[in-house]
């Protein structure tokens, strides 16, 4: 029988963070990939992301990352966040992701430029992650994620914005 532990917030306060990358990928007009999770009912859009395994460097997570979730790797490096952006979950979901054991994530960011064409892009991959995807103005991604990453995708909008032009 399953123990049902319920976290107080000075419990959740000392998880540390999942370590991940991210990865905002690039059109040759500048607009940004996201695409709508498969586990999320809401309209929210998100660019990949996804964990780091143990021993891996990030650059080599985030072009692993991509291709499991794009079905594509047909992109070249241009740019790595100057620092980890770290966001916190909503308190109520910390029991239920990753086994109640992290209280976010902290993300290295990646860009890259896609260098393929639309017909390139395949998210009905071996594990899907998402049902749709789009491409996007850059300065519309903190409106299309669900609010607890707001603030995380307004700092990466403000990194990044000379590179969607």
């Amino acid at each position: 029988m399953a123990i049902d532990k319920t976290l107080t917030d000075t419990d959740i306060d000392a998880l540390p963070y999942r370590p991940c990358v991210g990865i905002m990928l690039l059109n040759q007009h500048g607009k940004v990939f996201v695409a709508q999770r498969i586990d999320n009912p809401g309209k929210a859009w998100q660019m990949p992301q996804g964990g780091i395994d143990d021993g891996e460097e990030p650059i080599k997570a985030a072009f692993r990352e991509l291709e499991e979730e794009t079905g594509t790797a047909n992109a070249e490096l241009v740019a790595e966040s100057a620092d980890w952006h770290a966001y916190d979950l909503p308190r109520d979901l910390v029991p239920k992701i990753w086994k109640g054991r992290y209280r976010g994530q902290k993300q290295k960011w990646f860009v890259f430029r896609f260098k393929g064409q639309d017909s390139d892009i395949n998210i009905e991959t071996d594990i899907p992650e998402f049902s749709d995807w789009k491409w996007t103005d850059m300065s519309s991604l903190p409106d299309l994620i669900v609010p607890f990453k707001r603030d995380l995708y307004i700092k990466l909008v403000e990194e990044f914005s000379d590179l969607g032009k």
